[in-house]
C-alpha cells in the first residue's frame, strides 16, 4: 500500500441504506463514508450520496482511516492508531460502540467485509511483511491467507464471497492478484510494469475497478474479473485512486487531487459525469458506499 498512500490515502466509500417498512415506505438516502482531516486529524465521516450533510462519526484525536460497511449496513469497520499502532476497529453505523478487533504490536489496516458479513479480511505486517489475513467478524480466528515474502495489501472480496482480489509487489512494480477465499490459487490479473492497486469488484462480479499508473499518473481503470480488457475511465492529468462502486453498479466514487488537497468525486461507471462531492480544502479520501 505504500505506493499510492504517498499520493492519496486509501478512499473507502460506505453506502448505508435504510431499511424498508411496510408498503409505501421510502428507503433512506444512500450515504458514503470517507476519511477526512477537516477537523485537524483524520476522522471517519459520512455524507449523503450527493455530498450533503457531512457528519463526523469517530470523534477521535488519533488517525482513523479506511471505512468499510458491513453487508447489512449496521456496522463500519475501520483502522485507527488510537492505541499507539494501527488496529482494526468496528462501530455501529451511527458511530457508537467503537471497539477494537485486533490487538497486535504491528500494523493492521484496510478492513474488507465478506459478503455474508461473517469475516473481515485485512492487511497486516505482523509476519515481517504485509500479508492478507482474515478473521471472524468478532476478531477471532485470525489467519494468514497469502503467506508470501512480498507485500500483499488492499483486500477486496468478490460479491459471491468465493475470491479475494488484492494488490502485491511480488512482481514488477505492484500488481493485482486474485485468490480463492481460503488463500489458494493466487493468480496475477494485471501483469503490467506500472503500479496497479486498490481493486474493487463491481456488484455483479463481472468487473474490477482499480488504480493504475500505466499512463504516467494515477487513473481509475476497469477490467474484466479475469483481468482482460483494461480501460482507462478517468483520463485526467491529476491523480485518481481508490475506486468504490455504488451498490447497484451504476456509479463509481474515487479520490482525486485535481482540486484543493484531495477530494471525493463520483462518476458514471463508464467514466462520464465526473462530479466533485466534497468541495473542501482539507483532505477527503477513502470513499465507501
Amino acid at each position: 500500500m505504500r505506493h499510492k498512500a504517498a499520493v492519496c490515502l486509501v478512499v473507502t466509500l460506505v453506502v448505508l441504506i435504510g431499511g424498508c417498512g411496510g408498503t409505501g415506505t421510502v428507503l433512506a438516502p444512500r450515504r458514503i463514508a470517507f476519511t477526512t482531516d477537516r477537523d485537524g486529524d483524520y476522522e471517519i465521516y459520512v455524507m449523503d450520496a450527493d455530498g450533503s450533510n457531512p457528519t463526523n462519526l469517530t470523534h477521535s484525536s488519533p488517525a482513523d482511516h479506511h471505512p468499510a460497511r458491513s453487508p447489512d449496513g449496521s456496522q463500519i469497520a475501520f483502522d485507527s492508531d488510537r492505541d499507539g499502532n494501527r488496529e482494526i476497529y468496528v462501530m455501529e453505523a451511527d458511530g457508537s460502540d467503537q471497539s477494537r478487533l485486533t490487538a497486535n504490536s504491528t500494523s493492521d489496516h484496510s478492513p474488507a467485509w465478506s459478503p455474508d458479513g461473517s469475516q473481515i479480511a485485512f492487511a497486516t505486517d505482523r509476519d515481517g511483511d504485509y500479508e492478507i489475513y482474515v478473521m471472524d467478524a468478532d476478531g477471532t480466528n485470525q489467519t494468514n491467507l497469502t503467506s508470501n515474502p512480498a507485500d500483499d495489501y488492499d483486500p477486496a472480496w468478490s460479491p459471491d464471497g468465493s475470491q479475494i482480489a488484492f494488490a502485491t509487489d511480488r512482481v514488477f512494480d505492484d500488481e493485482i492478484y486474485v485468490m480463492a477465499a481460503d488463500g489458494t490459487n493466487q493468480t496475477n490479473l494485471t501483469n503490467h510494469s506500472a503500479y496497479d492497486g486498490s481493486p474493487a469488484w463491481s456488484p455483479d462480479g463481472s468487473q474490477i475497478a482499480f488504480a493504475s499508473y500505466r499512463d504516467g499518473n494515477y487513473e481509475i481503470y476497469l477490467m474484466g474479473a479475469d483481468g482482460t480488457n483494461p480501460s482507462n475511465v478517468t483520463s485526467n492529468p491529476a491523480d485518481d485512486c481508490d475506486p468504490a462502486w455504488s451498490p447497484h453498479g451504476s456509479r463509481i466514487a474515487f479520490a482525486t487531487d485535481r482540486v484543493f488537497d484531495d477530494e471525493i468525486y463520483v462518476m458514471a461507471a463508464d467514466g462520464t459525469n465526473q462530479t466533485n462531492l466534497t468541495n473542501h480544502s482539507a483532505y477527503d479520501g477513502s470513499p465507501a458506499w
